[in-house]
C-alpha cells in the first residue's frame, strides 16, 4: 500500500509539472526564444497582415492621394500654440505638397531631390537643408516603407512581442537598415491597423539619438484603402503637431505639374502673397 500511495504521489506530481509547464509553440511565440529567421518571418507575417489591412493590393499600388484639415502646432512647452488649416498632397513614391491657409498661398513642395517654396514674396527654392530633410523623412515614412523599402538589401526585421500601446494590445516590428534607423511599429493585435510608428536616429554631428513617433487614429475605408483622419506626432517625448483631417481622398488626378515651381508660380498669379492664416 506504501509503495502505490509513493507511485500515485509522484505521477500526480508529474502531471501538475506538465500542465503548468508552458506550451511549446506559445513560448515560441516570444520574441527572446526566437531565432533570428524566426523573428524575421514572425516580423514579416505582422507586416503582411498590415499591408492587408491597410487595403492589401489597392494600398501598395497607391498613386495620389489628398487630405485636408487642421494642424494643431505645440510649443517646447508642450501647449498648443493655435491651428492652421492645412492640405496634403501625395504622388507616391516621393513627391509632396503641403498648402497651408484658406487659399493654399503658403505652400512646400518636394519631388524627389528637388524642393520649392511659396511664401509672401512668391515662389523660390527650397534650401539644400530642407531637401535634404525630406529625403531623411521618406527613408523613415511609413507608407514608404512599407511600399518600396521592405525587400531592401540591408533591412533587419525583428519582432518584438505583445504589449500596449495607446490602449491597445499591439504586436511590436522592429526594423533595422544599413545606416543605422530603427523603425518600431505597433500593429493591433486584433483588427491589423497601424496604431503607433517610432523611429530612431543618430545625429551623424553630435552622435545624439533622436526619437520621432506618431499615433495613428480614426482610420476611415474610402475607395478601398484605410486613411488615419488624425495623427499625433512626438519628438523625443514631445508632442510637435496633431492633424486632423476633415475627408480625404484617394488617386485623384492631380496636374502633371502640381508638384513644381511653375505650379507654385502660378498659384502666386492667383491668390498672391499674404501671410498664412
Amino acid at each position: 500500500m506504501r509503495i502505490r500511495r509513493t507511485k500515485a504521489v509522484w505521477w500526480l506530481g508529474a502531471l501538475v509539472t506538465l500542465l503548468m509547464a508552458p506550451v511549446p509553440s506559445a513560448r515560441a511565440q516570444k520574441p527572446e526564444y526566437m531565432d533570428p529567421e524566426q523573428s524575421a518571418a514572425k516580423s514579416k507575417e505582422v507586416l503582411e497582415q498590415l499591408i492587408s489591412a491597410l487595403g492589401g493590393q489597392r494600398y501598395l499600388q497607391l498613386k495620389t492621394s489628398m487630405c485636408e484639415g487642421r494642424r494643431a502646432q505645440f510649443g517646447h512647452n508642450g501647449e498648443m500654440s493655435g491651428y492652421v488649416q492645412v492640405k496634403i498632397f501625395w504622388s507616391y513614391p516621393d513627391k509632396l505638397r503641403s498648402e497651408y491657409g484658406k487659399k493654399g498661398n503658403i505652400a512646400d513642395v518636394f519631388a524627389g531631390e528637388q524642393g520649392w517654396t511659396l511664401d509672401k514674396d512668391g515662389a523660390s527654392e527650397e534650401s539644400a537643408v530642407a531637401v535634404t530633410d525630406f529625403q531623411e523623412s521618406l527613408k523613415r515614412n511609413v507608407n514608404y516603407l512599407l511600399r518600396n523599402r521592405l525587400n531592401e538589401k540591408g533591412l533587419l526585421l525583428r519582432y518584438g512581442g505583445v504589449s500596449v500601446a495607446d490602449l491597445k494590445e499591439v504586436e511590436w516590428v522592429e526594423i533595422a537598415d544599413a545606416e543605422e534607423r530603427t523603425i518600431r511599429l505597433a500593429v493591433d493585435h486584433s483588427t491589423h491597423m497601424l496604431v503607433k510608428s517610432v523611429v530612431k536616429t543618430v545625429d551623424t554631428e553630435t552622435g545624439e539619438r533622436k526619437e520621432d513617433s506618431a499615433l495613428y487614429t480614426n482610420y476611415q475605408l474610402i475607395n478601398g484603402v484605410q486613411l488615419p483622419m488624425q495623427i499625433t506626432r512626438e519628438r523625443d517625448g514631445r508632442r510637435s503637431n496633431q492633424d486632423f483631417f476633415q475627408s480625404c481622398q484617394v488617386n485623384p488626378e492631380l496636374p502633371a505639374d502640381f508638384f513644381s515651381k511653375a505650379a507654385l508660380e502660378k498659384r502666386f498669379a492667383e491668390v498672391g502673397g499674404k501671410k498664412k492664416n
